[in-house]
């Protein structure tokens, strides 16, 4: 999946930034919930699938390349995609930071797993990266690797869920 990219007039744009802001949220992230709320909710899964394979591949590109702030974001962005995911699929509220924090905590408590919050509390830590560029090399690998391991945890959890669906 490549991006395109769009002209919205300036006051439409601040409207979204705001909203973003609001939300805690990139003002893509606005869009794309905003374009399919609209799709029926398999669609929806289906679109944030590819919106989080397509993050976590840009983040690896731009890890491997060194450029540690725009990969923090990209990392969080996939984290936020395949939670997106899940939420649709058991039809839970996505919409802000904090709903994500309530379903990393039922996703913990279900599965009986302690860690999901600490590795999400890692995938926080980039986000907040990206902002702020404090993170060395060093720091920044230990939260890729927690993220890493999440998002593998969060699509084993959604492959298991969807295939109880059918």
């Amino acid at each position: 999946m490549e991006f395109t990219v769009i002209e919205v007039p300036d006051v439409v744009y601040e409207v979204l930034a705001r909203k973003a802001k609001y939300l805690g949220r990139t003002v893509v992230d606005v869009i794309v919930d905003s374009v399919i709320s609209n799709l029926d909710p398999e669609s929806r899964v289906e679109v944030y699938l590819k919106l989080h394979d397509k993050y976590l591949s840009d983040a690896e590109d731009l890890y491997r390349r060194g450029d540690l702030t725009q990969a923090s974001e990209k990392y969080w962005g996939a984290v936020y995609a395949i939670l997106s995911a899940i939420a649709e699929s058991g039809g839970l509220p996505h919409f802000r930071h904090g709903h994500f924090e309530e379903l990393i905590e039922l996703l913990s408590e279900e599965l009986n797993d302690r860690e999901l919050p600490k590795l999400f509390a890692s995938a926080e830590r980039l986000h907040a990266n990206f902002y702020h560029g404090f993170l060395r090399k060093f720091g920044f690998e230990i939260h890729r690797e927690d993220v890493l391991k999440l998002v593998e945890k969060l699509r084993n959890y959604l492959t298991e869920l969807r295939s109880t669906r059918c």
